[in-house]
């Protein structure tokens, strides 16, 4: 009886170690997936945008970081579909951000 509730126990550690290691299997292979998909976006942005453009969407990433990553995957997106002919400049992306970028209400206080 004891031999059979410790050979179940051993049994269900195993189970449970196994179980630890696949997941861990798939979160590395997820990790490294992502990281490989990073850095084809970097690539890509690498061709596409000036240097003075690229630190401008780096200076966007650090203080939005949501809306940088929305911003790197419509112009990747630009560019895989051909829309992107030509190199786009600071001055472009920041036409685009301002497209992008939701128009805020305008508020004026007039005292009388």
């Amino acid at each position: 009886m004891v031999d059979d509730e410790l050979a179940e126990l051993r049994r269900r550690k195993m189970e449970q170690m196994q179980r630890q290691a696949l997941d861990q299997q798939a979160m590395e292979e997820e990790a490294a997936r992502q990281q490989q998909i990073d850095s084809q976006i970097r690539a890509a942005l690498m061709e596409i945008l000036e240097p003075e453009a690229r630190e401008r969407l780096n200076t966007i990433k650090l203080t939005r970081p949501e809306f940088a990553k929305a911003v790197e995957q419509q112009l990747v997106m630009l560019a895989q579909s051909g829309r992107v002919r030509q190199r786009i400049t600071d001055e472009q992306l920041k036409a685009l951000l301002a497209q992008l970028t939701p128009s805020k209400k305008e508020f004026r206080i007039t005292r009388k």
